[in-house]
């Protein structure tokens, strides 16, 4: 079983998620406003949930698939969110997809953590493209895919069904020989 990798910024540490994070994944991720602008979070969010969640990610991460960060306060080790980086091995490329828990956004924490995703998936995992999908009601989500250099490629027209619609979603990229470029 390999070890979980632990990656630092300047404010944010990203480490394996425990147990013991799904009491606070419970509280940041029942928040209406979380689940109503991502693609699999359901609504409300039960203990249970998370717990099986949580309990995914070894699996994921041994098999090859994924890698999930809790993404945490340096200082206080208090949870924000989650970030994830999808694998698709074979092809060198993969999503990410994150989350920040309401109380915490606007304070640049998901650019911080995305930034240091895409450079692991560059650096560590040898990508050669990183992309990511926002629903267009969440444009907050597509300026965080820009600050990362992350550049739009176009709209996924009515390719989510949530909540009883279809949503659109935008798709961003970057690309290893543009990272290498702005890094």
């Amino acid at each position: 079983m390999a070890r979980h990798p632990i990656l630092e910024t300047d404010r944010l540490n990203l480490r394996a998620f425990s147990a013991d994070d799904a009491p606070d994944v419970v509280r940041l991720c029942g928040e209406w406003e979380i689940a109503e602008t991502t693609m699999h979070i359901p609504h409300p969010y039960e203990l249970p949930m998370a717990e099986e969640w949580i309990g995914s990610h070894q699996r994921t991460f041994d098999d090859g698939e994924a890698v999930t960060f809790a993404v945490t306060e340096k200082e206080t080790g208090e949870l924000l969110g989650a970030i994830a980086i999808n694998l698709n091995k074979g092809n060198r490329f993969a999503e990410i997809g994150y989350w920040i828990g309401k109380q915490y956004w606007n304070h640049g924490y998901a650019t911080e953590a995305a930034k240091a995703v895409i450079s692991y998936g560059f650096v560590e995992l040898e990508l050669n493209r990183i992309q990511a999908r926002h629903m267009t009601k969440n444009p907050a989500s597509g300026r965080v895919m820009e600050k990362t250099g992350m550049e739009p490629e176009g709209i996924l027209r009515q390719s989510i069904f949530r909540w009883g619609k279809f949503e659109d979603a935008a798709i961003y990229s970057v690309l290893r020989k543009d990272y290498e470029g702005i890094k």
